[in-house]
């Protein structure tokens, strides 16, 4: 069923997710709500895998589709396995209210707080869609002149794409992906 309340509809792109029971509306696809609350509050979902070049001033364009919800406000921060991460301002509030709730007592805790917040910057897209990553950050996730940007469901990843050709080499191994897979419960 289609919830007629359009201020609880997200937009996603011409397509939607398999559970997602879309309408199409013109040319872009809505969400139900059911949809939205499976999703979270960031909104849409981050998918797909683009190079783009780094300009001389360290700005990377973002792709069309995944502007949308960065218009709005990011942070942009390192992130795990050496690369760049750029969170929509909703899903940064949801990380930080994550991590707050970690507490302080536990050592993992402030290790990934510190490393995550300590290097976050926020950011603004300009008006031909790029954003500014910071030097420290491109030296950190090895960043020169050219990017992969990925999407990852409620944030984008930025990779060098010498190191991201050797992790999706190995992801895409049977084996590899089956042992990472393992407990999961997918």
């Amino acid at each position: 069923m289609i919830h007629p309340s359009g201020a609880k509809w997200r937009k996603v792109g011409r397509k939607g997710g398999r559970d997602s029971c879309p309408q199409q509306i013109g040319r872009a696809t809505r969400l139900t709500w059911r949809a939205h609350a499976r999703i979270g509050n960031s909104g849409s979902v981050f998918t797909g895998e683009y190079r783009h070049a780094i300009d001389g001033k360290g700005r990377v364009a973002v792709p069309v589709r995944m502007r949308g919800e960065l218009e709005r406000g990011a942070f942009v921060t390192r992130w795990v396995d050496s690369c760049v991460a750029i969170f929509p301002t909703g899903a940064w509030d949801e990380l930080a209210d994550k991590v707050g709730n970690l507490g302080v007592a536990g050592a993992d805790a402030r290790t990934f707080s510190r490393f995550v917040f300590s290097s976050a910057f926020e950011v603004e897209l300009d008006k031909q869609g790029r954003a500014l990553v910071p030097g420290t950050l491109r030296e950190y996730a090895g960043l020169d002149t050219e990017v992969v940007v990925i999407g990852m469901r409620d944030h984008i990843e930025l990779w060098a794409p010498d190191r991201w050709a050797a992790y999706s080499a190995e992801m895409n191994s049977p084996e590899v992906l089956a042992e990472r897979l393992h407990g999961l419960g997918i």
